[in-house]
């Protein structure tokens, strides 16, 4: 080795040493995302698009999930400059709900990606089509979407309420979808509030399906006969379980959602994100 090299190599090993472990496995760990959905707080949005994201990234919000797509926009903005405004501000755009039909999924996929997303999610479906052929049909169309993001480069998913948990002509909804869709077309967004809610074991459905549950909904559900959303952590849903089993259940990222405030939104989700930011 000449002199020259020789000496470069020493000075950064001495550099280097001065580094302590644990600093530089933290250096090494990716930048851990404590994601929103956008839903929570709507009303705040709509009236104050940017304060209410300077806010939640104060709080140390760092991924967002869209619920605001109408005419090739995303709240109102192109998709780069929707991109833009959320990574200004060192936040993720990271996944979107809409309204979504094997007619509309390429073109919705077009901005999503634009937007700088990797995930586009089926949020709800009416109440028409809640009969067990609707069922199947519904998943024949989610394969068909899943096709077609696939193709673009997105991951698509669906997300549950409770509906899809009630019987349904001796048949659980939830189950026939899991079934009878494929994997590597559709993954399932979880919203853990709403799978409680209807009675059933989240952890269950890991074992049963693992590594179909990439994204969740984190929302808890309050003590009490109400069963409104509450501040996470101070509500049923056993989190610490949930997420030592997140492996199994193919978890990749989560998005915190409520739809229900007893106090100062800002403040409850100051709450919830202290109770995330173990995870």
């Amino acid at each position: 080795m000449k002199r020259r090299s020789f000496i470069k190599t020493m000075a950064a090993a001495s550099s280097m040493s001065l580094i302590s472990p644990a600093k530089l496995l933290a250096a090494s760990k990716k930048k851990m995302l404590v994601g929103i959905q956008l839903y929570t707080i709507r009303d705040l949005v709509s009236a104050d698009f940017q304060g209410t994201l300077e806010k939640l990234a104060a709080i140390g919000y760092n991924s967002i999930e869209a619920a605001g797509y109408s005419d090739g926009k995303f709240y109102g903005f192109k998709p780069t400059a929707y991109k833009k405004r959320l990574e200004d501000l060192g936040m993720k755009p990271l996944s979107s709900h809409t309204g979504l039909t094997p007619d509309n999924v390429e073109e919705v996929a077009e901005h999503t990606l634009e937007a700088g997303m990797s995930y586009l999610v089926l949020p709800w479906i009416a109440k028409e089509r809640r009969s067990l052929d609707g069922y199947k049909k519904l998943a024949e169309d989610l394969n068909i979407m899943g096709e077609r993001c696939n193709n673009a480069g997105l991951r698509f998913a669906y997300h549950n309420h409770d509906f899809e948990f009630f019987e349904t002509e001796g048949v659980i909804p939830y189950n026939l979808l899991l079934d009878e869709t494929q994997a590597s077309l559709v993954t399932m967004q979880l919203d853990l509030y709403w799978i409680v809610y209807a009675g059933f074991d989240p952890v269950t459905y890991f074992a049963t399906h693992p590594g179909r549950f990439e994204l969740w909904h984190v929302k808890d559900l309050a003590k009490g006969e109400e069963k409104v959303s509450t501040e996470i952590g101070s509500g049923i849903v056993d989190f610490k379980t949930l997420f030592s089993k997140k492996k199994q259940a193919g978890f990749k990222h989560y998005f915190l959602e409520q739809e229900h405030f007893s106090m100062d939104p800002m403040k409850s989700l100051e709450i919830s994100y202290n109770y995330l930011k173990q995870y």
